[in-house]
């Protein structure tokens, strides 16, 4: 009788470690799925608080589906074979990173893509948003110029490579740490990187800049995807007044370490 009951006990205990998880994934904010393609968009519950922001980021998220699935249909017929293991996988999540004097929030917009090549695809890109405006916008208004390749954007490429050494440093990566990957990081708004405000220790400022790379763009893919950090301090020459205002204290230790 004991053997039996600690057979049964073993056996339910094998039953649960290896029971699949409840589904907890979110439900999508916006999906297609057929034959061809599944696309699915996901907002952040702290963006839908946002009535304004959440309609501008699920119109955007829906014609990047829309993109998608006629370029996969288009390939299906054309190219069909590419499709024998089933359809392509797309995926976008927005998510919240921060808010900054109860005004500006930063997000982080990650896309998935599987289309069945030698592996799949991830991009990242970023979106800052004037509550206030209910509108997006740059960096720009924060400093007092952004002309390429002028004083305030080659300050910030600096820092951002010594940011990028200092990690693959840390990922025994030095040897990447050149400036043939760092060629497309150039000193104007549109080619230095997907910026974020970054959180800080001091409530309703950030401590400075967050730039986001997806794999390939300043490493292998090996290496996945990097964020350099730039302190304030070291943009507090180039700041408006407004970028003064908004700009303080430390970066939190677990912000960091998440990236």
């Amino acid at each position: 009788m004991k053997t039996f009951l600690a057979s049964t006990t073993l056996a339910l205990l094998v039953a649960i470690s290896t029971a699949p998880a409840l589904a907890t994934d979110p439900k999508p904010d916006a999906s297609v799925k057929n034959k061809t393609v599944e696309a699915n968009v996901y907002l952040d519950d702290k963006i839908k608080a946002d009535a304004a922001f959440a309609a501008d980021c699920l119109a955007e998220g829906k014609k990047w589906i829309d993109k998608n699935v006629a370029e996969a249909t288009a390939s299906r017929k054309t190219d069909p074979q590419f499709f024998k293991d089933g359809g392509w996988t797309y995926e976008r999540k927005y998510t919240f990173r921060s808010v900054v004097d109860g005004r500006y929030v930063s997000v982080l917009r990650d896309d998935y893509m599987d289309t069945h090549a030698a592996h799949p695809n991830s991009m990242v890109n970023t979106i800052l948003w004037d509550a206030t405006e209910k509108k997006r916008i740059s960096i720009r208004p924060f400093f007092n110029e952004t002309a390429d390749n002028g004083p305030t954007l080659k300050a910030v490429q600096k820092a951002i490579i010594t940011s990028l050494n200092a990690e693959k440093k840390k990922r025994d990566a030095s040897e990447t740490a050149t400036a043939e990957w760092y060629k497309e990081l150039q000193p104007t708004l549109l080619k230095i990187g997907a910026v974020t405000l970054a959180p800080s220790t001091v409530a309703g400022k950030s401590s400075g800049l967050t730039f986001h790379y997806p794999p390939y763009a300043v490493g292998p893919y090996a290496e996945g995807d990097y964020v350099a950090f730039v302190p304030w301090e070291t943009l507090k020459p180039y700041l408006t007044a407004e970028g003064s205002k908004i700009f303080g204290g430390e970066r939190p230790k677990g912000d960091a370490e998440e990236n």
